[in-house]
């Protein structure tokens, strides 16, 4: 029993235990999601200072969304698989797939989509790129830690059909299809009970319903409780031994605890561990000075994922006349791979974009570069440092001297350059775990650095490298072309200088709504976040929802729900990004999907191979598509379903197939899309079941979700 229940909790930081009397090895967990982490002290968060322990740069969350390419989401988990190998890691905690909710979300960059059903394609291809080359992906943070404010302690109040249709699909595919063999509990309480002791989540959905038969973890210091914890399904307890160490020896010999519920917990901890083959101590740990394959992988991702937004013809670059180009923006030069609270890279290297420039355009232009800006830094130590007055007084008059000297460098450069790129947007301090952002506006006061040097030169192109929203009233207008190139890993700075010297096409799409302002977004709108401000706004219109609050009654009274800011509730329902905007019709300042590159397709001849379907059909779209433009790339042809007379409330349209297509000038192509029926049903709160909702349907095929090209009206039966 004390060898059991050995396994059921921490050895060290990043390792829980075998039984080395019996073979049995120590579970070693590599601290990700988009590249493996440097060696931690074994028992703190310090690292380790090895010189052995670099890695490759992955584009993080919402990069790899943006490329829409399930190929490469496995392409992805492969080479984190790789390098896990590597460093003697045998579970990989991610992907991170929770829904994007809010814009100002502090881990947005990390996760992939605010829709379940193009997160749930990613995550699928990215476990199975992981496992199918010997390393287990723990899916996380499950479930609904949909903001970083009070995650601690926040209690989700959430509606089961929102639940299962929004929140849930990424988890549900990634187990049924991709065999996850980990999941980690988040932090957060779901209706009253904590993720690491949650039955309907842990037990009833995750390994009853969905026949998950793996080993779930607890988010780090995520535990609650002894009884409850192993009861309702977590097996292992991370970073310590709290909960399920001596207290949990001690319930059961109390008869608190039955050796059949440790024995079952052990068992699925053993399924992986027997699936998962050790690295050898002597091969662990291997110095990697030079990982072309995954660079490559790194590389692909990145180009794939850069989104155009804008371009009046000023992209491709023309570098015929030997122009003078201002390179403008901290983030030309910053580094992406380290910096704020949680897991980084100790990169082997990253071309940030300013290298990437002088990689590819050489001697073709002259580039000057002017910083611009003072962006903002984490410092670890201040992050828990109270400071006096004074103290803030000093520190806001020299950040207000040097924003000053910064901004006319950068304008006296400006207005001496033929064409200035502007390289600006958020970076890893301001994006971080352990906080949302207050709002979307650029940091570093850039809004009005850039509106200086309109002043002395116009053709300004802008590059946001962000992982999340931003606004962009300001800037759009006064851009001649817009990008986002994202924290786009090891080979960013290569892939943006490819896209804007025009080697290669734009080709990414948005995962997210990028709205006109903050307020728009739903649950700002409804006034649900952040928690505690609008709460009475929206109480009343819960009252006619007592039956989804009920049981979390005793951690959420009538106070709570109305203005604690531990308590989130979740009233915009389903209509979560676009769904929210489609369905209110709400102009956005560019819709989910929305992507240009440098030529263009057209889109015709939208057939289905019948005009009425059965529950247990799959519908099956062809369409023609063809590149009328110059230059060879990708479209990603995207199919939204509109239900017509349907017998339940939907949003307006949603997400159900889609696909990247390559073409080369003139060429054309016949796409096919499948959409099972099946994957048409909604949650049926009575019942407890997935249930047909057979009603009229209009297919609607097109660029993004506001930009439709073809429809055609069937039946479900």
């Amino acid at each position: 029993m004390e060898e059991k229940i050995n396994m059921l909790h921490a050895k060290h930081m990043f390792v829980s235990a075998g039984v080395e009397r019996l073979g049995i090895a120590d579970m070693i967990y590599a601290d990700g999601p988009f590249g493996i982490r440097e060696e931690m002290q074994p028992d703190g968060w310090m690292p380790l200072g090895c010189e052995k322990d670099k890695a490759t740069f992955f584009p993080t969350g919402s990069a790899l969304a943006a490329t829409w390419s399930p190929e490469l989401a496995y392409a992805y988990g492969t080479g984190m698989a790789r390098e896990a190998r590597l460093r003697g890691k045998d579970m990989i905690l991610g992907p991170a797939i929770n829904i994007q909710r809010i814009p100002t979300g502090g881990r947005t960059y990390e996760y992939l989509s605010e829709d379940p059903f193009l997160s749930s394609r990613l995550s699928v291809g990215y476990t199975e790129g992981v496992q199918d080359n010997g390393v287990a992906t723990c899916l996380k943070h499950y479930a609904l830690n949909n903001q970083e404010n009070n995650r601690g302690t926040v209690n989700v109040i959430v509606g089961e059909r929102a639940m299962r249709e929004i929140y849930l699909p990424p988890f549900k595919a990634a187990v049924e299809e991709a065999d996850a063999y980990g999941v980690m509990a988040a932090y957060n309480k779901v209706n009253g009970w904590w993720c690491a002791e949650n039955d309907i989540l842990l037990n009833k959905i995750l390994r009853d319903q969905w026949g998950f038969a793996g080993m779930v973890i607890s988010d780090w210091n995520g535990t609650h409780s002894t009884v409850d914890a192993i009861s309702n399904g977590l097996n292992v307890e991370m970073p310590t031994q709290k909960y399920l160490g001596k207290a949990l020896l001690d319930s059961v010999k109390a008869g608190l605890v039955s050796e059949d519920i440790i024995d079952q917990r052990v068992r699925e901890i053993l399924r992986v561990r027997l699936a998962i083959k050790p690295i050898p101590k002597e091969k662990a740990n291997q110095e990697m000075t030079s990982q072309p394959a995954q660079q490559k992988i790194a590389y692909d991702v990145a180009c794939k994922s850069i989104v155009l937004l804008k371009n009046d013809g000023s992209l491709p670059l023309d570098l015929s006349k030997k122009p003078v180009i201002a390179v403008i923006g901290a983030n030309a030069k910053q580094t992406m791979g380290l910096g704020g609270m949680g897991a980084g890279v100790k990169t082997l290297y990253e071309v940030t974009p300013f290298e990437g420039l002088q990689n590819k355009i050489g001697d073709k232009a002259e580039l000057v570069y002017a910083k611009g800006y003072e962006p903002i830094v984490f410092n670890f130590a201040d992050f828990f440092k109270k400071k006096t007055p004074e103290e803030l007084e000093k520190e806001a008059r020299e950040k207000e001297i040097t924003a000053k000297k910064l901004a006319a460098e950068a304008v006296d450069v400006a207005s001496k350059a033929d064409i200035v790129l502007f390289i600006g947007g958020d970076n890893r301090a301001v994006e971080s775990e352990g906080r949302d952002r207050k709002d979307i506006k650029l940091p570093s006061g850039q809004d009005n650095l850039i509106q200086a040097i309109v002043r002395v030169n116009p053709n300004i192109i802008t590059i946001l490298t962000s992982g999340a929203p931003n606004d962009l009233n300001v800037v759009k207008p006064v851009s001649k072309a817009l990008l986002i190139s994202w924290f786009n890993g090891t080979e960013g700075g290569n892939a943006l200088a490819d896209v804007l010297v025009g080697n290669i096409s734009p080709s990414g799409r948005l995962p997210f709504t990028l709205p006109m302002k903050l307020e728009d977004s739903p649950a700002y709108a409804l006034g649900n976040y952040p928690q505690g401000k609008k709460g009475a706004d929206v109480f009343a219109d819960l009252v006619s929802q007592t039956e989804k609050v009920e049981k979390s009654k005793d951690d959420a009274s009538e106070k709570e729900l109305k203005n604690d800011p531990n308590t989130a509730i979740y009233s915009e329902e389903s209509l979560v990004g676009y769904r929210w905007f489609d369905t209110k019709n709400i102009p956005v300042m560019y819709p989910f999907g929305y992507g240009l590159t440098y030529t263009n397709f057209d889109y015709t001849d939208l057939k289905t191979d019948k005009d009425t379907y059965g529950k247990d059909d799959v519908i099956t779209v062809s369409f023609k598509l063809k590149n009328t433009g110059p230059v060879a790339a990708d479209e990603i042809a995207q199919a939204y379903v509109h239900r017509i007379n349907p017998s339940v409330e939907w949003p307006n349209k949603e997400l159900k197939a889609f696909s990247r297509v390559t073409l080369k000038p003139g060429e054309s192509k016949t796409v096919k899309l499948n959409i099972p029926v099946k994957s048409l049903q909604y949650w049926n709160e009575a019942t407890q079941s997935w249930t047909d909702d057979l009603c009229n349907i209009e297919l609607q095929v097109g660029a993004n979700v506001s930009d439709i090209k073809l429809q055609k009206k069937i039946a479900l039966m």
